[in-house]
């Protein structure tokens, strides 16, 4: 359903250009959890095209319908068999498209408000709020919203969870850019193989009617974007790792950040900035495992998180990470396998544990888990939920829970649809409950990350006022 701050323009279904060959998909021990996950709902605001916005409308739809033939199961519908499998049937049954009239909304006001909370007009920008993915046996995978905006344009896509993770989305989105951009031969093709452990004969029985969203989804929540700068990260990085920085001049923090992380994170010369501060790290503990800027950030939001909700220190405290598991089983799925390849790693500790620690301790839990999450543990979690299917328990059950999803690595401003990179990357309402955090790569890159913020009002007021969070924070979106 539109919000009705913005107006349905017009509404079709796109057709991809070509039948698809690819015939039915069987959803995986990875896929299959999501079926009770709203569909993933994320966009990129831009500013507006020289042309009118009803040529940029045609020229989206026209490179929609060839993605989709290079994205077949996205066109498809979901289809359960006689024995309980669950397939996407690759059947060209289309997507839907709304152009929506938002005029009287502007780029800045989409970019935050006085509070720096996020603006509830966000929300109307993504067709199917609040659908569940089981839905996809009734409605399309994927829904895909364009917003003309005073001064720019919006373009949102909701897509079925139980059919794409972060990295496929990110890479049926940058693809879309490309065909209406213009390029024909697709730089990264995605894999649609089903040959690996994740393929099953385990059922995973539904209730009638399909299975439900395990939070509230009216529960009050206040939603906010904090930055972090490349120089911010850098600075509470070294501070986990116990490392002193001396000030050069010459180095960029996109320079050091890849010399000194452990994260993989690649940069281009033409995103680096040169910034006149620059640092060398040396460790006091050389002996001691590094822990990557990302795990140092996760860290610094659990300790943060726990002291503004005012737990009891002998409170259990579980912190999840989503986790691309593409590389860690063996052998490796494909970089761009098409589906759900992510695992949930908890960290527990009690909240005494986390506030009466160091950062360093909270950081090492993390850093342990994920350390240990090679490829017995992933085969290891596919033979329990063999053992006992299930869909994914998504929500803050006992108050004291963190969620940690998407990624600063995902490639969200790397797309352009013929008038340039977007100025912001923005979610609807899906999968939002307190406690829940997504983590995209900040617009000036460099290791920049803005961590999307969902809490309790009064967890994120008392966030808001913790000096040890606050000192990283670069500002708001």
């Amino acid at each position: 359903m539109v919000s009705q701050s913005v107006h349905v323009a017009s509404r079709c279904t796109v057709f991809p250009d070509q039948k698809s060959a690819l015939g039915e998909l069987k959803l995986s021990v990875s896929d299959l959890p999501m079926l009770s996950c709203h569909y993933i709902q994320k966009g990129c605001l831009f500013t507006r095209p020289v042309v009118p916005v009803s040529e940029v409308v045609s020229v989206l739809k026209r490179g929609l319908s060839l993605t989709l033939s290079r994205f077949p199961p996205l066109a498809g519908r979901l289809v359960t068999d006689s024995d309980g499998y669950v397939y996407v049937s690759c059947d060209d049954g289309g997507v839907d498209f709304v152009h929506a009239d938002g005029c009287y909304f502007w780029v800045r006001d989409l970019l935050g408000s006085v509070d720096g909370d996020l603006p509830e007009a966000v929300k109307g920008f993504f067709a199917f709020d609040g659908m569940v993915s089981y839905q996809g046996h009734f409605r399309p995978i994927m829904a895909v919203q364009v917003t003309e905006l005073a001064d720019g344009v919006f373009i949102g896509c909701s897509v079925n969870h139980a059919v794409v993770d972060g990295t496929s989305f990110w890479n049926f989105f940058n693809t879309f850019a490309e065909m209406s951009r213009g390029v024909r031969r697709i730089s990264r093709a995605p894999d649609f193989s089903r040959d690996s452990v994740l393929v099953s004969p385990a059922v995973l029985k539904l209730p009638a009617g399909g299975p439900k969203v395990t939070f509230s989804v009216d529960s009050p929540v206040r939603e906010k974007i904090f930055r972090f700068s490349s120089e911010s990260i850098l600075k509470l990085k070294a501070k986990v790792n116990n490392q002193k920085w001396e000030i050069e001049d010459g180095v960029d923090a996109a320079e050091v950040m890849g010399k000194f992380s452990n994260d993989a994170h690649k940069f281009s010369d033409e995103k680096k900035t040169p910034l006149p501060w620059l640092r060398t790290a040396v460790s006091n503990q050389p002996n001691s495992a590094e822990i990557s800027s990302f795990q140092s950030l996760s860290a610094l939001l659990w300790r943060g998180i726990t002291r503004a909700r005012k737990l009891s220190p002998s409170k259990k405290t579980t912190f999840r990470m989503a986790v691309n598991f593409r590389h860690r089983l063996k052998p490796n799925l494909d970089p761009l396998y098409f589906g759900n390849a992510i695992q949930s790693i908890p960290t527990y500790a009690s909240a005494g544990e986390v506030l009466s620690h160091d950062l360093r301790w909270c950081a090492e839990q993390l850093n342990k888990a994920v350390a240990a999450h090679g490829n017995a543990t992933v085969r290891k979690l596919v033979e329990e939920w063999e053992r006992d299917p299930r869909c994914f328990p998504l929500g803050n059950f006992d108050g004291a829970m963190i969620t940690m999803g998407s990624s600063p690595r995902f490639p969200m401003y790397d797309n352009d649809f013929g008038w340039g990179r977007p100025v912001a990357v923005r979610s609807g309402r899906a999968n939002k409950f307190d406690g829940k955090i997504s983590a995209f790569p900040g617009r000036e890159a460099g290791g920049s990350v803005d961590l999307e913020v969902v809490l309790a009002p009064e967890t994120m007021a008392g966030l808001e006022l913790d000096p040890e969070f606050m000192q990283y924070v670069s500002g708001y979106y």
